[in-house]
């Protein structure tokens, strides 16, 4: 699947590792900077998503996304993102998200508008049978775009080129190709969301790190089975 990922806003809080422990999949096991364990929150819009071998489809090809995740490496390598959910505005992307790459897609109602500097995102989930979930977030980038230094926390936390997931206690892997991301500074206020909560973590009452990259083209391979 090729893709641009764009408005991308990586929302991170430290968090004790013994809380993420037990909702990780057997076979996996938590990555950690320093010792320290994280939590993030992603919102970002999706434009041009389709096959390899297709074009892009007017109201099927574009739209939003929030996920909740965390970080995990594979038998000491191929550190990668484990999702707790992810919320998207395409029922088409919900089915496919969740046939072909088992991952834990929900349909929700969402929006991310410019209004000059400044980008507003929200999302309130509405599929049948999820827990509600709900984020609203603004925001404004800020400083000079970079990519991330090899070794940093910054870079731990975003640079990642594998997704995992689970499925009939089955675990499998995805890779994912993109250029490093323009990393900047962004200033956020009026956070207000509880899909870290409904996902089973009690998020910490301090600020985040906050960063935002203005987009990259992506391409998402098929996935593939783990031992």
């Amino acid at each position: 699947m090729r893709q641009r990922w764009s408005r991308l806003l990586f929302l991170h809080w430290p968090i004790p590792a013994e809380e993420l422990r037990p909702l990780i999949p057997r076979g996996l096991a938590l990555d950690t900077y320093a010792g320290q364990a994280w939590v993030g929150l992603v919102p970002f819009v999706v434009t041009g998503a389709r096959p390899v071998f297709l074009p892009s489809m007017p109201g099927v090809s574009s739209f939003v996304e929030v996920n909740v995740r965390t970080y995990v490496h594979h038998g000491g390598r191929d550190p990668g993102v484990w999702f707790f959910s992810l919320d998207a505005s395409s029922r088409v992307a919900v089915y496919v998200g969740r046939a072909l790459y088992h991952l834990p897609y929900r349909f929700a109602e969402m929006a991310s508008d410019v209004q000059g500097p400044r980008v507003r995102f929200r999302s309130r989930r509405i599929a049948p049978g999820a827990r509600p979930g709900t984020c609203a977030v603004e925001y404004e980038p800020r400083g000079a775009a970079a990519p991330a230094r090899p070794g940093t926390l910054e870079h731990f936390l975003l640079e990642r080129y594998i997704l995992y997931a689970a499925r009939a206690g089955r675990l499998y892997q995805g890779r994912v190709h993109h250029a490093p991301y323009p990393m900047q500074e962004a200033a956020m206020d009026g956070l207000a969301e509880d899909l870290i909560a409904v996902a089973g973590l009690a998020r910490p009452p301090r600020d985040p790190l906050v960063h935002y990259a203005s987009g990259v083209d992506v391409e998402v391979f098929a996935l593939t089975t783990l031992d």
